[in-house]
């Protein structure tokens, strides 16, 4: 589970034109894509942008993703708030996240699904985290989600040589979402109150030579 802090900054900026050279560690905005099932429709793979806070609001009205999310989102100011963090990762290059939104038939973008992050990129062993709307539930959005951005991050930063995703002790559906992906259980981790309450997960995936 992705645990964000928010932060009330600045807007966040359009991307940069094509032709503008980016800052030593800034990642340029990429699109992912990951493919239907036979019971589920394809995903896209975006960055956040400013005009998705309505459906991020939406999402945190979940009592179960508030349960496992350190951030609070009351509003649609705070899932703004939320948002433009999203969009100071990409500027930074420190934290790469996606809105994940299931395909329409005519490859448009349909209703938001969920979240996907990649942080520290340009570190050894990134972190990934994830959550999924409750009311795309049970269509394998979080492991194909996850599978996609992986599979990039280990395409895209070659020195990556190990993806860590972590996820509190008693969060049995991550855990099951980190097995499904190929995230081997690596250590459990003592609780540290009180950002880490209980005992802890860590999985971990390595990049195939």
């Amino acid at each position: 589970m992705d645990e964000t802090a928010v932060r009330q900054e600045r807007p966040a900026r359009q991307e940069l034109p094509a032709r503008q050279e980016l800052p030593a560690r800034q990642v340029r905005p990429v699109r992912l894509e990951a493919g239907a099932t036979a019971s589920a429709p394809a995903l896209l793979l975006r960055p956040w942008r400013p005009e998705d806070a309505a459906a991020v609001a939406e999402a945190y009205q979940d009592p179960v993703l508030r349960r496992w999310a350190a951030v609070t989102v009351r509003d649609e100011a705070d899932a703004l708030a939320w948002v433009r963090v999203q969009s100071d990762g990409w500027e930074s290059g420190e934290r790469l996240a996606f809105a994940v939104l299931e395909a329409q038939p005519d490859g448009g973008e349909g209703r938001l699904a969920g979240h996907v992050v990649l942080k520290a990129p340009h570190e050894e062993q990134p972190e990934v985290g994830y959550w999924t709307a409750a009311h795309a539930r049970g269509r394998g959005v979080a492991p194909r989600a996850l599978n996609t951005l992986t599979d990039w991050a280990f395409t895209a930063f070659p020195g990556a040589t190990r993806l860590r995703l972590l996820h509190q002790v008693d969060n049995s559906a991550s855990c099951r979402v980190a097995e499904k992906t190929g995230y081997g259980l690596d250590a459990v981790l003592p609780a540290a109150p009180p950002e880490f309450p209980r005992d802890g997960h860590l999985h971990v995936r390595v990049a195939t030579v």
